[in-house]
């Protein structure tokens, strides 16, 4: 089996490799960075440097003809989304539509979309199960959304399986501090660094946390689910912000200095996804829980200072 992901250099992407590896899957990575591209030595992980707008992942696809395909690649920044919507529609939109098209055109059997919590924008109830209503608040989740729609769409027209996975927070290690969603890898770097850790609003807003390497498996179990669904990949918990620095304080022996700033343009003040969906039909249950996941991303961190 051949698959190809795009983002593979990133958060997600990396940590799914590594489980695609252990698997014995051939990998095709595109991918505009190249961060990654020595760190996997393994003859059964091809990259190419290329951005998911371009006309020549054409080319890609011709030559690798893969079955299943990952779409990871996005813009994830909300802050960014709101600063320069066009940027994030080019990338979210359009680029997903370039991929779209070349997954029909080669005949891929799956297509798994890595969408987000954002998409439902302010709750109307929680926790948020599958068929609560989209309204995004963010240019961000905006664009994830429209992107959803392009993907029923083809999958609709051209028969193309697909599996939107809808992730709540995503933690763990090897994230970077850029972006909301970031918010656990931002305050455990201030700790290393010995910084106060800066909230953005009263610290009452709630998150629903998941650890990386459970979004891997979920990622993992999707190929093999048969049909096309939407499912959420959660925590099914909500944490305040100011909980979480309670957690850390408990976690890590030491008091934390916080300093409270103005809340942020297309934030939501309380998320937290249902994931029974993902239970019953993905056959996928979380494993880590928020402290064991703190713990393997703190030391992950200390291992590379």
């Amino acid at each position: 089996m051949k698959v190809l992901i795009t983002g593979g250099s990133g958060f997600i992407g990396s940590h799914l490799i590594n489980r695609l590896i252990d698997e014995r899957v051939n990998v095709v990575v595109l991918d505009h960075s190249t961060s990654l591209e020595n760190h996997f030595h393994h003859n059964i992980v091809k990259f190419y440097h290329i951005d998911i707008t371009d006309p020549n992942i054409a080319k890609i696809f011709d030559e690798e003809r893969p079955e299943i395909v990952f779409h990871l690649a996005a813009q994830v920044s909300v802050a960014n989304s709101m600063k320069d919507p066009a940027i994030d529609a080019n990338i979210n939109i359009l680029g997903t539509i370039n991929v779209l098209q070349n997954a029909v055109k080669y005949k891929v059997k799956k297509f798994i979309f890595a969408s987000s919590a954002a998409v439902y924008g302010t709750p109307k109830y929680l926790p948020v199960d599958e068929h609560h209503p989209l309204s995004p608040t963010s240019f961000y989740g905006l664009s994830k959304a429209i992107g959803e729609k392009y993907i029923q769409l083809y999958g609709e027209l051209f028969h193309l399986d697909y599996c939107i996975l809808r992730f709540s927070n995503v933690y763990g290690p090897g994230q970077t501090t850029d972006g909301e969603a970031g918010v656990i890898s931002i305050f455990l770097q201030r700790l290393k660094d010995n910084l106060p850790l800066i909230i953005y609003g009263d610290g009452t807003q709630t998150r629903d946390f998941i650890f990386v390497k459970d979004v891997a498996d979920a990622c993992l179990n999707a190929m093999t689910l048969p049909g096309s669904h939407i499912i959420n990949i959660s925590g099914n918990e909500k944490f305040s912000l100011n909980e979480l620095v309670q957690i850390l304080m408990e976690q890590f022996g030491t008091t934390i200095l916080t300093k409270y700033q103005p809340s942020k343009a297309g934030d939501i003040l309380h998320s937290c996804l249902q994931n029974q969906l993902a239970s019953d039909i993905l056959r996928w249950t979380k494993q880590y829980s928020i402290i064991a996941g703190l713990k393997e991303t703190y030391e992950h961190a200390e291992k590379i200072k």
